[in-house]
């Protein structure tokens, strides 16, 4: 029996290509459908920690909807156990540097970012506040955009990212996401992985 660890964003992100449909709620009903009749044939276990399962939750104003219900009933909820997965030591080494490259990053960005404000600037007269807050816009933005990148795409950046690692890894499961991140670091630790679309068809078999 093959175990899964599932992320949120297979329901939410449409271009990880599950082939049940392009909106969530159809999305989700198709995937019950298939976990449901893998659980059935013994032929797999789905999992997901609290954290992950609170993420969803925060997407459905409805809480008692009759669609989470029966998508939950196919999932077990389970928290890594902490105590019994101590982190590798070359796990913490990358992180550490990957955390102080990524802050160096940000501040080269947002220097960056400051001396074009200061050149676009330099000579005028003081500008109206409305004038001014357009003149900055474009630069602010560009420093938001810049800086996500720098130090979010292909990082853990939640609590959530990791339970999945730690638990695929207590777990031997795979870990089936669209997240780059969750992917990286849970190569560092050996967690299986697998595509979101080859997983769908798997299930589908």
């Amino acid at each position: 029996m093959e175990k899964y660890v599932l992320d949120t964003n297979l329901l939410f992100n449409m271009d990880a290509k599950l082939g049940f449909g392009n909106t969530t709620n159809v999305v989700m009903e198709g995937l019950t459908k298939a976990m449901k009749e893998a659980r059935a044939a013994k032929t797999a276990e789905f999992y997901m920690p609290p954290r992950i399962i609170d993420e969803i939750m925060s997407f459905f104003e409805n809480k008692e909807e009759p669609l989470m219900k029966s998508f939950l009933e196919q999932i077990t909820v389970k928290s890594p156990d902490l105590g019994k997965n101590p982190v590798a030591l070359h796990f913490l080494y990358e992180l550490v540097d990957d955390i102080r490259k990524r802050s160096y990053r940000g501040l080269q960005i947002a220097e960056e970012e400051f001396e074009a404000i200061a050149t676009q600037m330099m000579g005028k007269e003081v500008l109206p506040k409305k004038e001014f807050q357009m003149t900055i816009g474009k630069h602010i933005k560009g420093l938001r955009d810049r800086y996500r990148q720098a130090t979010r795409a292909g990082f853990l950046d939640s609590l959530a990212d990791l339970d999945l690692i730690v638990l695929a890894k207590e777990e031997a499961a795979y870990i089936v996401t669209t997240d780059e991140g969750v992917k990286r670091w849970g190569r560092l630790l050996g967690v299986k992985e697998i595509m979101a679309d080859v997983f769908a068809r798997k299930l589908s078999s």
